[in-house]
């Protein structure tokens, strides 16, 4: 018997087009550690999306009967939307108190945008309390992963009142901020803006961007130190020029052509 030809899926450049979310699931899949976003089905059934989930698994069914779907595994095909709708749809039949591993890529078929009706809240969180219910979280044995966990993560924060922005501590303070845009459009606002001199905030440095998902995330590096409740004035003033220099149609200067190949050739693609 002939071996089954393994499915190639097509690569799809923008797998979240359309969706309302767009920035945060792209956000969720490459730069933050613990997040989750609500949603209704079309069926009617409620799922949550989350970064990630215990052992990498591709859903969880909690006890409580809360559905979790990860949106960072450790399998992934040419189009995330397909690979999570999949997990979905398998995760729908789990019992409460079991999970669903996902190892081979899937087949083609319904995809983010025809399983979902809306999102609902999204949340960022410091330890993964959302893989339990309220009274497993209480347990001391789970009181002590948690606190594990919390000291593994990278500690990463929504900057409040700019959407897509979040600031996080490494070896250095970064904010990565991820704008809904085309890429051509972020990229010739940010040529603009350093050739003007006005690409920062709060003393910050411009450092580069990466290439996610079909978006791009502009990365500043922050003065030592520096908090994310700090930045929500200045980064607030600076977003509003961000989006004056993204919706200019004026031609690039010489300076500015200059300046965009040097952020291209700088560029990082995430996966």
């Amino acid at each position: 018997m002939s071996k089954k030809k393994r499915t190639v899926i097509p690569f799809v450049e923008r797998p979240f087009e359309g969706l309302n979310p767009e920035a945060e699931l792209v956000a969720m899949r490459e730069i933050l550690p613990l997040a989750t976003i609500e949603a209704q089905l079309t069926s009617g059934h409620e799922v949550t999306f989350a970064t990630i989930l215990p052992g990498m698994a591709s859903a969880i069914r909690r006890e409580d009967g809360v559905l979790l779907v990860a949106v960072q595994t450790v399998m992934s095909s040419g189009d995330p939307s397909l690979d999570i709708a999949t997990r979905v749809l398998r995760g729908l039949d789990l019992e409460p108190g079991t999970s669903l591993e996902l190892s081979e890529q899937p087949e083609p078929g319904p995809r983010l945008q025809d399983i979902v009706e809306s999102f609902g809240e999204f949340a960022l969180h410091e330890e993964p309390t959302f893989w339990m219910t309220a009274e497993e979280v209480d347990k001391p044995e789970n009181q002590r992963a948690l606190a594990d966990s919390r000291e593994q993560l990278i500690p990463t924060k929504a900057v409040a009142g700019v959407p897509g922005a979040y600031w996080c501590r490494m070896s250095h303070e970064f904010v990565r901020y991820v704008r809904p845009e085309p890429r051509d459009a972020i990229l010739d606002a940010l040529a603009r803006m350093r050739v003007a001199g006005t690409a920062t905030f709060d003393e910050s440095r411009f450092i580069g961007a990466f290439r996610a998902q079909g978006l791009l995330i502009p990365v500043w590096q922050l003065q030592a130190g520096s908090e994310a409740d700090e930045l929500e004035k200045p980064l607030a003033v600076f977003a509003k020029e961000f989006d004056k220099a993204i919706e200019s149609t004026d031609p690039l200067t010489p300076d500015e052509k200059r300046a965009r190949a040097g952020i291209v050739s700088r560029q990082v693609t995430l996966r």
